[in-house]
């Protein structure tokens, strides 16, 4: 089992930027990728983006490409989210994920293919 706690949420001015930060523990080996995933508001969860911890594969929603950046500290088992340009629509819940089984361009984006959540984080873009 993999424990996640991610931080790093606020209240943030429209073109502004956010580092949220996911701290794993626990049997942080198995994990194959970690990531972000968001929820609005009366909305269903939906992928932002994702790191593969094995050959450093990185996937993007293309409504945040260009503007968030997902990384690792390998030395610490961190894996933050660096959120520039943020819009008002981009208020949500962050929740911070991981897996152990392979992913692709595909299954990137399922939720299901996660078998780790944190609690979240609220971001909240003033307009």
């Amino acid at each position: 089992q993999v424990e996640l706690v991610e931080s790093g949420g606020g209240l943030v001015q429209s073109g502004g930027s956010l580092r949220l930060s996911c701290d794993a523990s626990g049997r942080t080996s198995s994990i194959y990728a970690m990531g972000w995933f968001r929820q609005a508001p009366g909305k269903e969860r939906e992928f932002v983006a994702a790191l593969s911890w094995t050959g450093g594969s990185t996937y993007y929603a293309d409504s945040v490409k260009s503007r968030f950046s997902v990384s690792r500290d390998g030395a610490r088992d961190t894996g933050p989210l660096q959120m520039n340009s943020l819009h008002p629509e981009e208020t949500a819940r962050y929740f911070c994920i991981a897996t152990r089984w392979t992913l692709n361009a595909i299954t990137v984006v399922a939720a299901k293919q996660y078998d780790n959540w944190g609690q979240g984080t609220q971001v909240t873009v003033r307009a």
